[in-house]
């Protein structure tokens, strides 16, 4: 697999601010590159200098193998962008904006509402289509804003924060909606506050703080630089917790946490091997276990480890996929 998005050393200022300082990333053909980071991070910026939007200060990007800068208009005709809010128009009908843009991307009037027509049916908005867009949820909403860069069929796609607002209704529609994209052979890049969106849709993660890219890899990469692993054990007997957690204590070193309502006995765990151990010893105490398990860290644990500080949840407020706004 080729690389279509290759950065190096993207600098961006805005004042006294660096909001790009150094980056790096790149995304293979056919695959979801998730930018994660918190508000301020970084990712926006990169996304608006790798459409084009903006010229960086120093460094030099490659979009399906223009430069960015010098071949800005044969980048934009290779990729689609959604960005944080969606950009249609309220008063025309989901159909109607559809084939506006289309008419603005040079299409024929007939190929327009072709292409428009396709799209309401791929996205699910065939029967509100017709419906003044001031009428659709929010989901509803995204996923016409999702259609609406798709219709020059792009061979990269950037989506920027597309699921901010949406319930998880809603954003698990977007989330379909990405994996179909994808299967259909595109590129994406993803940037996304959400911790699980990233770890549900990115072959590759790249963690952005303060406008650098400070750790790059597949989730479980990102999750291995932690070093360890969660331990999940309760008994089938609730009266034998206590002396559960005594033999998990005792194999790990480590002072276990117990949830005192169901039972579970939590503890690190740093060695994997440890686990057949413990099948071992629960065996000899004549203790059932109704739940084993090694759970890897989240990204959750792995971003307060890279950074220092725990990721910022998006502040927006969420929209109800069933309530029109």
């Amino acid at each position: 697999m080729d690389e279509v998005i290759r950065a190096e050393g993207l600098r961006k200022r805005f004042g006294e601010t660096k909001a790009l300082d150094g980056v790096d990333i790149t995304a293979r053909r056919g695959t979801v590159l998730g930018v994660l980071g918190p508000n301020g991070a970084g990712k926006t910026t990169a996304v608006r200098v790798l459409a084009t939007l903006l010229k960086p200060d120093a460094g030099r990007a490659e979009v399906g193998g223009y430069d960015v800068v010098k071949d800005a208009v044969r980048v934009r005709a290779k990729i689609g962008l959604t960005g944080q809010y969606a950009s249609v128009d309220e008063e025309l009908t989901g159909f109607e904006n559809l084939v506006m843009i289309a008419r603005l991307l040079d299409f024929g009037r007939a190929e327009a509402k072709a292409r428009a027509r396709q799209l309401l049916d791929r996205f699910r908005l065939a029967e509100a289509g017709g419906r003044a867009v001031k009428t659709y949820s929010g989901g509803m909403r995204r996923r016409l804003d999702l259609a609406a860069s798709l219709i020059n069929h792009p061979e990269i796609i950037y989506l920027d924060e597309p699921t901010t607002g949406l319930d998880p209704r809603a954003r698990n529609e977007v989330w379909d909606t990405v994996r179909d994209v994808v299967a259909e052979g595109a590129t994406v890049l993803l940037t996304t506050q959400y911790l699980e969106e990233a770890d549900a849709l990115a072959d590759r993660i790249a963690v952005f703080d303060h406008g650098r890219v400070i750790a790059e890899g597949t989730s479980d990469d990102l999750k291995s630089q932690i070093g360890r692993q969660t331990l999940l054990v309760r008994a089938a007997e609730p009266f034998r917790a206590a002396q559960l957690t005594a033999i998990v204590a005792e194999l790990t070193g480590e002072r276990p946490e117990v949830q005192g309502a169901t039972g579970l006995v939590t503890a690190p765990v740093h060695d994997p091997r440890l686990l057949s151990a413990l099948v071992r010893r629960l065996d000899e105490a004549s203790i059932v276990a109704a739940e084993l398990a090694l759970r890897l860290p989240s990204l959750d644990e792995v971003f307060l480890t890279l950074t220092g500080h725990p990721a910022e949840e998006p502040k927006s407020e969420l929209v109800s996929e069933g309530s029109a706004v």
